[in-house]
């Protein structure tokens, strides 16, 4: 029963994507990267505060490059999702267990651990057809940023995903992996909005309903990653990676009801496709990762993170 938070986590996610989307219009980019990670803050030091949990960490430099490369995938994904409907820009970032299984093969192919896998290649290949088919119908000329970003995040997630999981394997607690995680999309956020505006900027001009949407973008997030983590942790590791695709159908669910963006049936079919190689490289992917202990976080797809 404990990988149906990944359900709760999923239904968030899509929330979230709702109001990044929403958000786009009055915010950008890295307004909301800074907000987000703003609420991720507050909410992780009154959790550290009122359980008396220890922040200080012996892998500054881990965190750090952990940190910068979650948030390069963060960056790209809100970007997508205020390009692209809501569908299609939460598939192309689901993509990211794929690449994850590719990369983690490739390695173990490169060292000599892994025999050619026809069945995660096949996976991979059919993953591209199913692209294709859910961007032809929905493509145009003027989205191609977003498009472009969409894959993009996936593909950096999931290196941002083996980051997490070697923060895991040296020891760190989930709390302080997320903690410095939204610390640095803090800070990358507000240099990002200090381009272009000045740091009043970032306290003036908001409407009660960006107020809003802000802190649903923080609390949603942050409140996700602790269901996920919760699943991963205490699960069963291959249900709950799988349950984690529920995230595309509820984000088709929103864009139908607030946008009226239904896909077609060629943009069902690339979900389909999408989905099912999504699968078919978690199960490859779970197949190649040793037995965590009890006591350790587990070592598998995305954990004490949403990217």
């Amino acid at each position: 029963m404990n990988s149906l938070w990944m359900l709760v986590a999923a239904f968030l996610f899509s929330i979230m994507g709702v109001c990044v989307k929403l958000a786009s219009d009055s915010y950008t980019t890295a307004e909301i990267v800074f907000f987000r990670g703003l609420v991720g803050v507050l909410m992780l030091l009154a959790v550290v505060s009122t359980n008396r949990l220890q922040l200080a960490t012996q892998l500054p430099w881990e965190h750090t490059k952990r940190g910068f490369i979650g948030v390069s995938a963060l960056w790209l994904w809100f970007f997508a999702f205020g390009e692209l409907p809501v569908a299609t820009a939460a598939t192309l970032n689901n993509m990211a267990p794929i690449w994850l299984a590719g990369i983690i093969f490739t390695l173990g192919w490169w060292y000599g651990k892994n025999r050619f896998a026809w069945g995660l290649t096949t996976a991979i290949c059919c993953s591209a057809v199913g692209v294709v088919l859910l961007l032809k119908p929905a493509f145009h000329a003027d989205q191609w940023l977003g498009t472009l970003a969409g894959l993009l995040s996936g593909i950096i997630s999931a290196v941002a995903y083996l980051q997490v999981r070697r923060l895991g394997r040296l020891g760190e607690p989930e709390y302080r992996v997320v903690f410095y995680f939204s610390l640095i999309c803090t800070v990358a956020g507000f240099l990002g909005s200090m381009i272009d505006k000045p740091l009043s900027a970032l306290w003036q001009g908001h409407t009660w309903t960006g107020i809003g949407l802000l802190l649903g973008i923080g609390l949603t997030a942050t409140t996700a990653q602790i269901a996920m983590t919760r699943a991963y942790r205490y699960g069963n590791t291959l249900v709950t990676a799988n349950l984690q695709y529920t995230g595309i159908v509820f984000s088709s669910v929103w864009g139908i009801l607030i946008w009226n963006n239904a896909p077609n049936w060629v943009s069902w079919l690339g979900m389909g496709i999408i989905l099912t190689s999504g699968v078919i490289a978690t199960f490859y992917n779970t197949q190649q990762q040793p037995a965590a202990s009890p006591s350790a976080i587990t070592e598998t797809d995305p954990i004490a993170t949403e990217i």
